[in-house]
């Protein structure tokens, strides 16, 4: 019972921090809006990147903590990772057109 017991522990404190984790890139990627800074909003490439990448980490945090692809097998680790490699391709791709 033991080590059952340390791994819900160890699992409560991996959902705590992912979701600590998740409020603290959600509330970045918030700041980073060019309209915090100034009165007329400019697209700008780089934020833009920026985003899309923190998007990323948050997704990928997502796939493997509460969607638990950790635990799946490599080629569902391997596949997930690729579709979001893909996505966020294609939408920057599509953002710079």
């Amino acid at each position: 019972m033991t080590d059952l017991t340390e791994r819900r522990s160890r699992a409560g404190r991996v959902m705590t921090w992912t979701w600590v984790a998740l409020t603290a890139i959600t509330v970045g990627s918030w700041w980073l809006a060019p309209a915090h800074f100034t009165q007329t909003v400019h697209a700008s490439v780089p934020i833009t990147a920026l985003v899309l990448a923190l998007t990323i980490v948050k997704v990928r945090l997502i796939f493997r903590n509460f969607m638990e692809v950790r635990s799946a097998p490599r080629w569902v680790r391997w596949g997930t990772d690729g579709w979001l490699a893909v996505m966020f391709a294609t939408v920057f791709v599509i953002y710079l057109v």
